[in-house]
């Protein structure tokens, strides 16, 4: 329950749900309170989608609760229905129809009668900067104009909660921005939504509250500043350019922090949290670095990040994705994982989200 008492817009209790073998959800409970942003944060296989599914009625839990504005997911899915709108991962839009017609179509599967489903399909062209393309094929637009359809169609029915289920993958710098500036207007006009995301950057500027989910489970949550306090103090950082030289740069900075140091052996970056010793930990590491004879670039002390965070709550970059055998690999930041190896790796990512 929120806490003045109000009812929150969605509200999760030990939800879980499998595939087999592999538990996407297990046990997890949060809440969103009305007209706010909550940002589920993880990486590919945590379990975000699974969750999204649960609450758009497309998946039924095997335990838990979940409601939404009231309803619950499963005894109440039509009413959840109407009360809600998704835009998931890949744009869910017919791309030989122009952009007004594939609007105009949901608004027709909304009930609305022919005159307000093209009223509202023009306002919603107006309100995404389309309305140049509106009779254009949709297979005709850029990634980003498809991104920007594929929510409007989602608003068509001027849904009281949005899902967002990683609505800026595969985007360009660019079209990420503007996708970043229209989420903020649609907050701002009042809408709940629940984002999902792997970038870290996109939770700290979009969400009021984030739930980091780790493999099924809910390992934090709070704001932003929150969670970066649990990093505590400054991270030092810096690059190893000849990476056979990474063990030896980790061990002569392995004393100057508070805690021990994390190197990605594919990029050469180290970093360290040195809490609140600041410049003197960064002379401590350049004494080091100097007397190892390891040559780096870009050594600097900076504020946490979401990344540190992550690294701090599970041992691991969210950028680490966990293989069916324990392994991990590595995808590359920013973008979402490359294909699984094998069959089940495939179907841990697609079903566990």
């Amino acid at each position: 329950m929120a806490a003045d008492g109000a009812q929150p817009a969605v509200l999760v209790e030990g939800l879980t749900k499998s595939f087999g073998d592999v538990h996407a959800l297990r046990g997890i409970d949060f809440e969103v309170p009305r007209g706010t942003v909550l940002g589920v944060l993880g990486p590919n296989g945590a379990g975000k989608t699974t969750a999204v599914r649960v609450l758009t009625t497309l998946l039924h839990p095997d335990g838990g609760r979940a409601v939404v504005e009231g309803h619950d997911v499963v005894r109440h899915a039509a009413a959840v229905r109407r009360t809600i709108g998704l835009s998931g991962q890949s744009a869910a839009i017919q791309e030989e129809l122009t952009g007004r017609e594939n609007l105009q179509l949901i608004g027709r599967l909304y009930h609305l009668r022919w005159p307000e489903a093209r009223r509202r399909a023009d306002e919603l062209l107006e309100q995404f900067d389309l309305m140049d393309a509106a009779d254009r094929a949709a297979k005709n637009y850029s990634g980003g104009m498809q991104r920007r359809l594929d929510l409007a169609a989602s608003l068509v029915g001027h849904p009281l909660v949005l899902f967002l289920d990683e609505p800026t993958t595969g985007l360009d710098p660019r079209s990420r921005l503007g996708m970043w500036d229209i989420i903020k207007k649609l907050v701002a006009g009042g809408t709940t939504l629940l984002l999902t995301t792997q970038y870290l950057d996109e939770a700290d500027e979009l969400a009021d509250k984030i739930v980091v989910i780790d493999h099924g489970l809910v390992i934090a949550h709070g704001t932003a500043d929150e969670l970066k306090s649990r990093v505590g103090g400054d991270v030092l950082e810096f690059t190893v350019p000849d990476r056979s030289r990474v063990g030896d740069a980790v061990a002569a900075v392995a004393r100057v922090g508070e805690s021990e140091p994390h190197a990605d052996s594919a990029t050469g970056v180290v970093t360290v949290g040195v809490g609140g010793r600041g410049s003197d930990a960064l002379v401590d590491a350049v004494r080091g670095l100097d007397a190892a004879r390891v040559q780096t670039k870009g050594l600097a002390l900076r504020r946490p990040s979401l990344d540190d965070v992550f690294l701090a709550l599970t041992g691991h970059a969210a950028e680490d994705e966990q293989q069916p055998d324990g392994r991990r690999r590595r995808r590359r930041k920013g973008g979402p994982a490359g294909d699984a190896a094998t069959a089940t790796a495939t179907a841990d990512r697609d079903s566990a989200g």
